[in-house]
């Protein structure tokens, strides 16, 4: 299961010289970063303790204000630049939480800020930007032409350019979030965090590492990423940040091709281990953490959580997940929680092949309803592929309780002579 481990074992002894930002810089950004940053909440979590075997507490920073983490970074960056780059004005590129963090922090500071999104971004996270007060303009088709044009812009007009995680200023406001964590559960022994580019979780290793040599007890720091763009797991294979092909992901906020190079350095020193997480967990995780924690999680925030239900992180005492994010576009949620449904076993499509008299339909939900199951939805042909003249096909999408009851409606269906064909 584990892709690293650095040779320290993960808390290097005091006299390390750790990579990264120092704790009493950190410190100093704690001070900066909270003049607009929340501390927010820690929840216990006795469901997901079920699932670890040990204490799980939950970081909620998708309650942060702008909904994510993303404003630390952004504010300790756009705060530290000379007053002559501040006139300059920021410019950043995202299609999602980076935008609205360096929106929200050059408003508070009373600089201008364009920010480059890709066309076709979803519209809260486009008009939640603007609403900011940045100048937004669109720009590609992908994250990486709209860097292209902020790069372009910020040569042609002095703008400074604001890194999503690849900077020390950045790295270092996303390691306030690791002092949270120590000073409001003091006995962590495991923090389980997401990993896109590194900056979040490299700020928060930066940070726990260093107080745990200081106190003198180890603390392990678990990074998840999502399996279509895991881009750390063969990096630190090979030594170096690699650059991997990439699949779509519902995680989009991570999906990040290669690493960044001071985010490298500190997770393969600082981090214990990295795992990966499948579309059909995270879309779990997302669900579970509606109905359970009553949290809107978007997926790239949930994938700690996806790791805990899919079986990877087992028996690590007292445990902090960081749910770094909740924006969700909520077209993106009503996908997602269907796959959510399904993938818990919760929703089942079924293909049944009927005799085409009066009355099948009428016995085929019958049979259904007094499996206590709920049909949501029905699709019903006599054009399918493969049908006899004699047939009809019958689709029908089911709401079930859980693996026992799904298996309960099929073998309902079956018994009564039915051929029933789940799809997945």
């Amino acid at each position: 299961m584990t892709d690293h481990a650095p040779s320290s074992g993960g808390t290097a002894p005091a006299t390390t010289v750790f990579p990264g930002p120092s704790l009493a810089d950190i410190e100093s950004a704690r001070t900066r970063v909270l003049k607009v940053a929340q501390v927010t909440p820690m929840e216990t979590s006795r469901f997901l303790a079920d699932f670890v075997g040990s204490p799980v507490l939950m970081k909620l920073e998708n309650l942060q204000r702008t909904g994510s983490y993303k404003i630390r970074g952004a504010y300790n960056r756009i705060s530290s630049l000379s007053d002559e780059e501040k006139v300059a004005g920021v410019v950043a590129a995202s299609a999602g939480n980076h935008a609205q963090g360096v929106a929200f922090a050059a408003r508070e500071l009373g600089i201008p800020a364009t920010i480059f999104m890709p066309i076709g971004v979803p519209l809260p996270k486009l008009q939640a930007t603007r609403g900011y007060g940045a100048d937004v303009i669109l720009r590609g088709h992908s994250v990486e032409e709209a860097l292209r044009a902020a790069a372009e812009f910020a040569q042609s007009t002095g703008a400074v350019v604001i890194p999503p995680f690849d900077h020390v200023d950045v790295v270092m406001g996303q390691a306030t979030l690791g002092l949270e964590i120590l000073d409001q559960v003091p006995d962590v022994d495991t923090i389980v965090v997401p990993i896109g580019g590194g900056g979040l979780i490299s700020g928060i290793a930066s940070a726990v590492k260093q107080r745990a040599a200081i106190l003198g007890r180890p603390i392990t720091v678990i990074g998840v990423q999502a399996a279509n763009a895991a881009a750390y797991p063969p990096s630190l294979a090979a030594g170096e940040p690699t650059t991997i092909v990439t699949s779509p992901t519902i995680a989009d906020g991570i999906l990040v091709a290669r690493p960044g190079a001071l985010n490298f350095e500190i997770i393969s020193r600082l981090v214990d281990e990295v795992v990966t997480v499948s579309e059909a967990d995270t879309a779990r995780a997302i669900l579970m953490l509606l109905e359970r924690a009553k949290q809107v999680v978007e997926p790239a925030g949930a994938v700690g959580v996806a790791a805990m239900l899919s079986g990877q992180i087992r028996d690590t005492g007292t445990t902090v997940v960081v749910l770094s994010g909740g924006n969700i576009d909520p077209l993106l949620m009503q996908r997602v929680i269907s796959h959510g449904l399904a993938a818990s076993d919760r929703y089942l499509k079924l293909r049944i092949m009927l005799p085409d008299r009066p009355g099948q339909l009428a016995r085929t939900a019958e049979l259904v309803a007094e499996a206590n199951a709920n049909v949501v939805e029905v699709q019903h042909t006599r054009h399918g592929k493969g049908l006899q003249i004699s047939e009809v096909e019958l689709e029908l999408h089911i709401e079930t309780r859980g693996p026992e009851h799904r298996e309960l409606v099929i073998a309902k269906l079956r018994d009564a002579g039915y051929t029933v064909r789940v799809e997945q």
